[in-house]
């Protein structure tokens, strides 16, 4: 039975995996740890990104140095929680939204390049239309 273009199997998801680790490494070395010709690997990272599972390839950079909060943020119930997220996430130093359940309804990674950087970007997350309160906590460390 032939897999469907949306279906992943192990030797995908390991191959995801190990693109997880490093998006870089070529296909060829890919094909050798799989078990596979560089152009099937080829082929699969064309169907994993044709089906949606891969969105995009990326760097992850050494962020450490920069200072970092997360804000916790109550949105009026009258607005759809994903439209505030939408606009938080445009504000300026937000590096990620995450829509919640609990006491909060998001939080919100921020980082900049010092703590007046981060407070300025919570002061723009506070003026979004439908941002009811904020509890911000500031990340002293980050472990990896």
């Amino acid at each position: 039975m032939k897999k469907r273009k949306d279906e992943s199997d192990s030797t995908d998801d390991l191959l995801v995996s190990l693109l997880r680790e490093n998006s870089r490494e070529s296909y060829t070395v890919l094909g050798q740890k799989l078990g596979l010709s560089e152009s099937a690997v080829r082929r699969r990272v064309a169907g994993l990104l044709a089906g949606g599972r891969i969105l995009k390839f990326t760097i992850e950079e050494d962020d450490r140095h920069l200072s970092s909060a997360i804000t916790w943020v109550v949105v009026n119930p009258v607005l759809p929680t994903s439209q505030v997220s939408a606009k938080i996430r445009e504000v300026k130093g937000v590096s990620a939204v995450f829509e919640t359940a609990g006491q909060f309804d998001v939080a919100v990674l921020v980082k900049g390049a010092d703590i007046v950087e981060v407070n300025k970007t919570i002061e723009g997350i506070r003026r979004v239309d439908g941002v009811t309160s904020t509890n911000t906590t500031i990340v002293l460390r980050t472990i990896r």
